[in-house]
């Protein structure tokens, strides 16, 4: 089992920055691909960002590149999502999801474990 767990959302105006982190336990960080999705009311979870577990390649929704970065520090057992130039659009529920050794990153279903989801507001 993987446990994971979320911080660092808030409120914060347009245009402005936050970084999410989760931090995971109870397995071998390394051998996991991350992800971040969000979820907005009354809509479905969507992929924002993914990380490979080997070589730490990264991958983008197109609605977040150029402005989000995800990150991972083994050492630490964490991945971050930097946020930048937020839009109000951005508002969701931010969850983290891992997935062990997996070359795919972008697919909801084949994340094996979640975290518990943090808050991001971003008023106009």
């Amino acid at each position: 089992q993987v446990q994971l767990v979320e911080s660092g959302g808030g409120l914060v105006q347009a245009g402005g920055s936050l970084r999410p982190s989760c931090t995971a336990s109870g397995r071998t960080f390394s051998d996991y691909s991350m992800g971040w999705f969000r979820q907005a009311p009354g809509k479905e979870r969507e992929f924002v960002a993914g990380i490979h577990w080997s070589g730490g390649s990264t991958d983008y929704s197109p609605s977040v590149k150029g402005r989000f970065t995800i990150s991972r520090d083994n050492a630490k057992n964490t991945v971050y999502l930097q946020m930048n130039s937020l839009k109000p659009e951005d508002t969701a529920v931010y969850y983290c999801a891992a997935n062990y050794r997996d070359r795919q990153v972008r697919t909801r279903d084949r994340y094996d474990y979640w975290g518990q989801g943090t808050q991001v507001t971003v008023s106009s």
